[in-house]
């Protein structure tokens, strides 16, 4: 960083947390969330915007965070691959999905693609094929033929399904519970 270059307190909810950074006005989202605050999942591939290796959730929608700079989403709500996994360590239904359907190789891609079908799934719980295609066709992976990342978005709304389903019945009282 120059020493004449002004630095801007950058103010976000990163993962559920309050964060702050003090940037360059030129310093790049992607390069704020891996330098600044630390979070690595977030890679940096192409910084064209082209490959999606850098995408991250922007108050909930996919975006390019290599084509951003951090001073302009100051106040935003930021989710990285990092984020998307319970409080618990548990996996997303996205993440479980691309584990159980073989959806990674060198995993470079793969945050990019895990914050695009979350934001994807929100849009489309129950996507067609063409549905799935489309959902991951920004993203780029040089490893597999993507048949097993589009079986994954389908795993995954299947999951949701399953989770919002469990969710939504009440759980009967064990003989271990207390009365």
């Amino acid at each position: 960083m120059n020493e004449a270059e002004q630095v801007h307190e950058v103010r976000l909810t990163v993962n559920g947390a309050a964060r702050t950074a003090s940037v360059p006005a030129r310093r790049l989202l992607s390069d704020c969330i891996r330098h600044d605050l630390h979070l690595t999942g977030t890679h940096v591939g192409c910084e064209h915007g082209v490959c999606g290796a850098c995408t991250v959730l922007l108050n909930g929608a996919p975006v390019r965070s290599c084509l951003l700079l951090a001073v302009s989403v100051d106040g935003a709500d930021i989710t990285t691959v990092e984020g998307l996994a319970g409080p618990d360590g548990r996996l997303s239904p996205v993440q479980q999905a691309f584990a159980e359907c073989h959806g990674l190789q060198c995993g470079f891609c793969t945050p990019g693609f895990l914050t695009t079908i979350t934001a994807g799934l929100q849009a489309a719980p129950e996507p067609t094929d063409e549905q799935a295609r489309e959902m991951v066709g920004g993203n780029l992976c040089r490893c597999t033929g993507y048949q097993n990342i589009v079986a994954a978005v389908h795993r995954a709304a299947e999951l949701r399904r399953e989770h919002e389903g469990a969710a939504a019945v009440p759980r009967r009282p064990g003989p271990g519970d207390v009365r």
